[in-house]
């Protein structure tokens, strides 16, 4: 691999297209096999770490969560030589005690995605990741650490119900969800949480509530006005925890087994594996098939 250019990856979500606190390097582009990602990466650092920033709805929010390149985004991260990536995420909130601009560090995602692409295998190479546990634990306690110490409202776990969009739920999907027992609802961290399991990167979700979903009887539905008033105060904490936590994380990922998540999920005998199919996913399998 190229020399690294950032250690910790950070991807913006609605409301957070920009990072105060990054003492920016430069913008680079980065061509992957999937197309292009959303927006250049804004390189930097934050006290002497190494950090890429990507705003996964590009400049002045144009794409869709359905229109997102989730693969060329987390292979960008991927060339760059991230190894842990922290997704900054808009939801709404399907419990009464998570409030509107609460933080939650979900550790579980029920999917209910239609169509996008959710793998960086296939049209040659097989390869199974365990995903039963799908943000990265290690990460997900130092940034949930980092909430506490700032006085942050906030909550430990949960299940973010990962919906198609782009319009809100209806009712009676919101309440199926909740007897579910699900947490907080998005459109955006499936199928990112996966792809960055296969490309052997921590990943770990700052959910930042800006609504209660449509269940609520006493809230009206949800409205993108009332959504952009809680997004504009959730950035700024997210910021907050972000610039406070970055400078904290060891050099290299600990003893989570992300960095590894392919050692034992690659199916396909190498002898069966083209040379374009190498080339293809190099920054993801180099180290197994070289």
């Amino acid at each position: 691999m190229a020399k690294r250019k950032a250690q910790i990856g950070v991807i913006g979500g609605s409301g957070l297209y920009e990072m105060p606190e990054l003492v920016k390097t430069g913008r680079v582009a980065v061509k992957t096999p999937f197309g292009p990602p959303s927006d250049d990466y804004e390189l930097g650092v934050i006290e002497g770490v190494k950090v890429a920033f990507l705003a996964r709805h590009g400049a002045g929010h144009r794409l869709l969560p359905s229109e997102i390149n989730y693969r060329a985004n987390v292979y960008g991260f991927k060339k760059l030589g991230v190894e842990r990536i922290v997704s900054v995420s808009a939801v709404g909130s399907l419990r009464e005690h998570i409030h509107p601009l609460d933080m939650v560090f979900v550790d579980q995602f029920y999917d209910r995605t239609r169509g996008r692409a959710s793998t960086f295998f296939g049209q040659g190479l097989a390869a199974h990741v365990s995903f039963a546990h799908p943000t990265c634990a290690d990460l997900s306690a130092r940034l949930l650490a980092g909430a506490r110490q700032l006085g942050l409202s906030h909550h430990a776990g949960g299940t973010y119900v990962c919906m198609e969009g782009p319009a809100f739920s209806t009712r009676a999907e919101s309440e199926a969800y909740r007897s579910r027992g699900a947490s907080v609802i998005g459109m955006t961290n499936l199928p990112e949480a996966k792809l960055a399991r296969e490309a052997e990167i921590c990943y770990a979700t700052v959910a930042l509530v800006t609504d209660y979903d449509c269940w609520h009887e006493e809230e009206e539905a949800v409205n993108v006005e009332a959504v952009l008033e809680n997004l504009r105060r959730n950035a700024e904490n997210a910021c907050k925890l972000i610039a406070t936590v970055v400078p904290t994380l060891p050099s290299a990922p600990g003893a989570c087994e992300c960095p590894s998540a392919l050692s034992r999920a690659i199916i396909t005998p190498p002898d069966h594996v083209a040379a374009p199919v190498r080339k293809r996913l190099k920054a993801i399998i180099g180290k197994y098939l070289p």
